[in-house]
């Protein structure tokens, strides 16, 4: 289907359109040369662990997670992009070892993290080997998900804590997980599944952006009637200010629901967003965000290179969905890899432990994870190498299935 591309006016600051270096086209070779270095060594310390990894801990030893942790689906997501790099045989069976560690989270109704934990790990699996068992429990997994649905509200619901706060939470996270249930209605034809992620995506739109094209964090809403009650942050520095992983969740999730509805709409409000973080007067000229775009002592804020791999990730795939008008996002894209590819935040043999990307901040407010390495950095970095090595060869839609868009109602 040909893309329709809105005529919204894009001024591109000066850094994003300076000539790539000679050495572009190598970063992806450079990295997964360090990566497969890396992934050896933490599978040797793992071994047969049924924890995965998520993060260090303060003393700097790893931080291994049960199933139902919301990152316990990345680190085997990590596997297998390092398979689908290579096609090595021991990536698969390492892959297919820790994505098993996830399977119990298939009938877990008690969070809206499904997405993060089974497509990142089941979904990468199925669609690079086509196991069947994994296509069952990915569909078990939606099956879950879409229990937490409210159609008074027209969202999920993110969390069940914090019960005394919010009576009906939703955070801008939850955009991510939508792609197991667009996947699910592909598999299956069922489309309740694709109407419920269209709906929440919808609701999402309209109640969870500020003029500016800023995301709040969290929206409480009330289930009586599907008002919004408040709009607060859990992770930023405050209410009304821009986290920086949260503008990427945003822009990372309307992208992909563009690409499994060719809703222009969700196109739109991409690149709207796109704009404001790459316009921000708080972005660095490295292309790091700071962990919250408001943060009170910009300069002297910690950077969050999670959010940086997001971004990066999903300028990749918003820069193919506008065609001819795309080349300044991929052009941002390829600076944010160039700059996550540095000493400076990827991280050498000796260092980080088994971690890649450095200098990442998970929850500042609760002062947890900060300035330490976070798994779905590293996931995101390997997707990020992994779409700009398709895209520079050409075949990106051969295997990310962004041309088969099907429209439920």
């Amino acid at each position: 289907m040909k893309t329709i591309i809105p005529s919204l006016a894009i001024l591109i600051p000066v850094i994003l359109i300076s000539c790539q270096s000679k050495d572009d086209f190598n970063v992806v070779q450079g990295n997964f040369k360090i990566v497969e270095r890396k992934l050896t060594a933490a599978l040797q310390e793992l071994g047969n662990s049924a924890r995965n990894p998520r993060s260090l801990d303060k003393d700097g030893s790893p931080v291994l997670v049960q199933s139902w942790d919301w990152t316990s689906g990345f680190f085997p997501g990590c596997l297998w992009y390092m398979y689908e790099y290579s096609g090595a045989e021991k990536w698969r069976k390492a892959a297919h070892k820790f994505t098993m560690n996830v399977e119990p989270e298939k009938s877990n109704d008690t969070t809206h993290d499904m997405g993060f934990k089974m497509f990142c790990s089941f979904g990468n699996g199925y669609r690079l080997s086509g196991n069947l068992a994994y296509k069952d429990i990915l569909l078990q997994s939606a099956k879950t998900l879409v229990t937490r649905f409210n159609p008074i509200v027209g969202c999920i619901r993110s969390w069940n804590h914090h019960e005394q706060v919010w009576q009906f939470p939703v955070i801008i996270d939850n955009m991510m997980n939508l792609e197991l249930l667009f996947w699910a209605t592909k598999i299956s034809g069922d489309s309740s599944f694709y109407n419920v992620a269209v709906r929440h995506a919808e609701t999402t739109l309209k109640n969870h952006f500020r003029k500016d094209n800023s995301s709040w964090h969290v929206l409480d809403y009330d289930t009586t009637n599907g008002a919004v009650l408040n709009r607060h942050t859990h992770q930023g520095t405050g209410h009304q200010s821009a986290w920086a992983r949260g503008q990427a969740w945003g822009l990372y999730g309307f992208t992909m629901c563009y690409r499994e509805t060719r809703k222009k709409l969700f196109l739109e409000h991409a690149r709207k967003i796109a704009d404001y973080i790459l316009h921000h007067p708080n972005l660095p000229e490295d292309m790091v965000p700071y962990w919250d775009f408001d943060a009170p002592h910009i300069p002297d804020e910690p950077r969050d290179v999670s959010a940086a791999a997001i971004i990066c990730s999903a300028l990749y795939e918003l820069s193919l969905h506008l065609e001819k008008q795309g080349k300044p996002y991929k052009i941002a894209a390829d600076r944010i890899l160039a700059t996550l590819s540095t000493p400076a935040y990827l991280a050498g043999d000796n260092d980080n432990s088994k971690f890649l990307l450095m200098h990442a901040v998970g929850n500042m407010p609760d002062s947890v994870e900060v300035d330490v390495p976070v798994i779905y950095a590293d996931y995101y970095f390997l997707e990020a190498n992994i779409r700009k090595m398709k895209i520079d060869r050409g075949d990106y839609w051969l295997t990310m299935g962004g041309s088969n868009a099907v429209e439920f109602e």
